[in-house]
Parts: C-alpha cells; structure tokens; sequence
C-alpha cells in the first residue's frame, strides 16, 4: 500500500478534536431542552449521522455514474467504500434515533413514517452489499453496483421528505414542523451553534473514514490482480 498522504494524517488528527469538542458541546456548552431535558442533547449526534449517511449514498450514486461512463473500477471501490460508510452512520442514527425516542414517546419504536423508510433505505443498502456476493465476475460486479447505488438513492430523499409530506409524530427542527409532533423543540442561538459544528464535525469525519475505506479498497484490488496474473 502506498504511504498515508500527510493530509490524511491531518484529517485523522482533526476528526479526533472535532469529535471531542462536539461530544463536549453537546453535553456542557448547549443549554438543557426545558421540556425533554438532557436526552435531547442526543440530536447533535442523531441528525449529523443521519446526514453523513445521506451523503454518502449521494457518492456512491456520483462513483455509479462515473463508472458507468469509464469503465474504470476504481469507481467501483469508492461506491462500495460510501455504501458501507452510509450503512453504519444511518445505522446509528436509527439507534440514536431510538434512545431518544423512548423517554419522549414512550416507545423505542413506532411506525411512524420516518422510522419505516429510513429502516427500508438501511435494509436497501443492506442488499446492495449481500447482492454483489453473488457476482463473481468483477466487472460485471461493478456494473451491477453501479446501477443498484443509482436506483436504489430513490430511498434516500423518500426518507428526508417523508416527515414533511406525510403527518408524523416526528419532529421537524429545521423548516415547517407539525404542531402535532413529539419532541418537537425550537433552537436557540447555542443549540444552533453546538448543532452545525456537530454537522461539520461528522462531515470531516466521515470524510476522513471515506479516504481510509478508499485506500484499503484499491489495495485489495492490487492483491486481486496480483493473484490474477499468478494464477493465468
């Protein structure tokens, strides 16, 4: 494997600080939810998963496109490393989603409508992951992966809109909310604050997590071609 670039290095020690000025604003720096208390200090970290997780579909749709248009599996690599990014961030946000739903609703679970499409968008990329096991073949493999990301993104903006077309019991912070809402709450200029770094903190991190699934993909690739050329 080629050396670490010196700027990912950098991100590496970034994300660590990032992530522990975050973690620290969340608990002391953001003023206490009068009405839902200290478990609100959970949507720092909720949304800013669930946004990194979004994102990271975003860029296996633009790495699908690429490859389809260059044939190059480099591409291929780096779909594959945002779809597993993208599954464990929205994994924790269904978690952190949960931990907060249960003193505010009563219940770890409902079937509310932003609960079911975004367990149904973990469960698609869920597929894409068990689909292309069974593809020997690696271009064709690619292909596959290629299209599957494209199509299966549908998911994605279906479960950011779901809560804003549909009457649900989930808050909306950001935009029109539904008075009807659970948990709803307004920011006040700290939570603001403490909110967007948390956004800017989960993005370098997620990006820093990207470059290193990246580089571990194409190296596997080399061992690949490597054994490839052994064995013809």
């Amino acid at each position: 494997m080629e050396d670490k670039p010196r700027l990912l290095s950098i991100f590496n020690v970034l994300s660590l600080l990032l992530l522990g000025v975050a973690t620290w604003m969340s608990l002391y720096y953001a003023p206490q939810e009068a009405v839902m208390g200290d478990v609100q200090r959970i949507f720092y970290f909720h949304v800013s998963a669930g946004w990194v997780g979004m994102f990271s579909f975003f860029v296996a749709v633009i790495a699908g496109i690429a490859l389809l248009v260059t044939k190059d599996r480099r591409f291929d690599v780096v779909g594959m490393a945002a779809v597993e990014l993208g599954l464990v961030y929205i994994l924790i946000n269904i978690i952190t989603g949960s931990i907060w739903a249960r003193p505010v609703w009563n219940t770890w679970w409902t079937w509310d409508p932003r609960l079911v499409t975004a367990t149904i968008m973990e469960l698609v990329y869920l597929a894409y992951i068990m689909l292309r096991q069974g593809i020997e073949d690696p271009d064709r493999r690619a292909r596959f992966g290629a299209v599957y990301a494209i199509v299966g993104f549908i998911s994605v903006p279906l479960t950011f809109l779901s809560i804003r077309f549909s009457r649900t019991i989930h808050p909306v912070i950001i935009g029109a909310n539904d008075p009807s809402a659970k948990g709803t709450f307004d920011m006040v200029g700290d939570m603001k604050t403490t909110f967007f770094f948390s956004l800017f903190t989960f993005t370098i991190l997620g990006v820093t997590l990207l470059w290193h699934r990246i580089r571990l993909g194409l190296f596997a690739e080399k061992v690949e071609q490597l054994k490839m050329k052994v064995l013809s």
